[in-house]
């Protein structure tokens, strides 16, 4: 899964190396419209749907919160 959530990233912006990074946000390699992005390749990506309650930057701010977030929404 990490793999994946690692490719996903890399593909909306190729420029940053997410790997042990804490918050995404903080660090400035994400927005809130890189945020949407996510969320819809995501969903494609894991065949689910997260909810829009929990599209906040808390849930994507580190592979591991995106990770906990798949599995809650019942990604593999």
């Amino acid at each position: 899964m990490t793999d994946k959530i690692l490719a996903i990233l890399k593909d909306i912006r190729p420029e940053f190396d997410f790997n042990g990074v804490d918050d995404f946000f903080e660090e400035g390699m994400l927005d809130s419209f890189d945020l949407v992005t996510l969320v819809s390749e995501l969903d494609k990506a894991f065949n689910i749907h997260i909810d829009g309650m929990d599209i906040v930057p808390e849930n994507f701010m580190n592979v591991d919160a995106i990770a906990k977030l798949l599995k809650k929404n019942g990604a593999d």
